[in-house]
């Protein structure tokens, strides 16, 4: 593994499932991480188990749903680590409902993360990178981003908009030396989908998805999908006609 620069990290979701994971392995790399998510208690698990390590992390309770909290924790973060090298935007909601039965409580949930969540945390880290010059931002996206999944409508939707938007901002953000990353898991073992029905095909642990995401940081990747078989299949079809895909689709419900 390549050497890398960074020395503070801020990370939203870091409570658990990836983000927890992700978290220590960039202490275990010398990076003093902020961890961001809205139970407390559980954020000081997670920053005892890296300070047992020799790790540094910051515990920063914010609510990631709420734009004028996560950008407060943003901002203080760089206050009190006097610096934010990586942002990683890692909440996530899921809720899979047939959209004949979604209520709006559902759709809520998931674009107060996934859309102004993630929003909020990127867009309150930029102003200080421009001013340093310098920065890396990443965006933890999903294979379901591709297309709309049944039952997964709201969720596919706000992956989608996040995969814009980060690309968006890679776009705009190049001249001032700010590298932005998407990085599009497919399914991970974690909380998030314990309860889940059905198969998940060649589904990881979240240690996995950490590293896969740690390499995608240090090479500086604009855009990194996992595992590689099921990203293939996903982006092939990206590209059915929806005549076709709607017969897939249909099938796997």
């Amino acid at each position: 593994m390549p050497g890398h620069d960074i020395r503070t990290a801020l990370v939203t979701g870091a409570s658990s499932g990836i983000g927890d994971a992700l978290c220590r392995l960039l202490a275990r790399h010398g990076i003093h991480v902020a961890l961001v998510a809205r139970r407390a208690s559980a954020l000081q698990v997670v920053a005892d188990a890296i300070a047992s390590e020799g790790g540094r992390a910051l515990v920063m309770p914010a609510d990631v749903s709420d734009p004028i909290a996560v950008g407060d924790a943003v901002r203080r973060t760089e206050r009190e680590l006097g610096s934010r090298d990586l942002v990683v935007a890692n909440a996530g909601v899921a809720i899979t409902r047939w959209s004949g039965k979604l209520t709006w409580d559902d759709c809520a949930q998931q674009i107060g993360v996934n859309v102004v969540g993630a929003t909020a945390t990127l867009v309150a880290a930029i102003p200080g990178m421009i001013e340093r010059g310098r920065g890396h931002l990443v965006g933890v996206s999903s294979l379901a981003a591709y297309r709309g999944l049944p039952k997964l409508a709201v969720y596919s939707a706000s992956k989608a908009y996040l995969s814009a938007l980060l690309e968006s901002l890679r776009v705009d953000l190049a001249s001032k030396n700010i590298t932005v990353g998407d990085v599009r898991p497919g399914y991970v073992r974690t909380a998030m989908n314990a309860n889940t029905k059905g198969k998940m095909p060649m589904s990881v642990d979240a240690d996995r998805a950490a590293a896969e995401i740690f390499d995608a940081i240090v090479a500086k990747k604009a855009f990194h999908a996992f595992p590689l078989p099921v990203a293939s299949a996903m982006r092939s079809v990206s590209w059915l006609p929806n005549a076709i895909y709607d017969k897939v689709a249909g099938r796997l419900m």
